[in-house]
């Protein structure tokens, strides 16, 4: 892969994410009010929550000071991710990071602009419900999942293979 289709894996992957994100989350900013559910499936519903901390609400940044460290921290590691993301020659690595990335600035766009994060799907399993998450997330952990399956089982293979 050259440096150019690696460039446009980042930006073809990335790009159409950061704006489902975050037209899902303007709808859901305006059509849903915050603590009512709509049923959209028997273990799904659309719930409008504010995350002030990092994943599912861990570490709340209620001061100026930790808006702005989340917003620092998050931005270093999503340059951090597009620069990872572009350097290798893995066509696999480049995807799951890429989508790690959008879900990234996702969120990222949502704490600088707001000053935290819009979540609106909740799952549960009776009266079990996970934490409110967005599209971004869903991004970042099926990324996230990508790139670990990908070191330890289908990357080595391939690695292997390719020797």
């Amino acid at each position: 892969m050259t440096v150019a289709s690696r460039i446009g894996l980042l930006l073809v992957v990335t790009l159409p994410i950061m704006v489902l994100d975050q037209v899902t989350k303007a709808l859901a900013r305006a059509f849903l009010s915050s603590g009512d559910a709509i049923v959209v499936l028997p273990f799904m519903n659309l719930r409008l929550s504010f995350n002030r901390g990092i994943s599912f609400g861990f570490l709340p940044a209620d001061g100026e000071w930790g808006v702005r460290a989340l917003i620092g921290i998050t931005a270093l590691i999503a340059v951090g991710l597009a620069i990872w993301s572009v350097r290798t020659r893995n066509r696999h690595e480049g995807a799951a990071l890429s989508l790690i990335v959008s879900g990234a600035v996702g969120n990222l766009i949502d704490r600088v602009k707001d000053r935290m994060v819009t979540d609106f799907i909740d799952l549960h399993v009776a009266d079990y419900h996970w934490p409110t998450f967005n599209v971004a997330d869903i991004a970042i952990t099926v990324g996230a999942t990508w790139l670990v399956a990908d070191s330890f089982g289908i990357g080595a293979r391939r690695r292997r293979e390719a020797a």
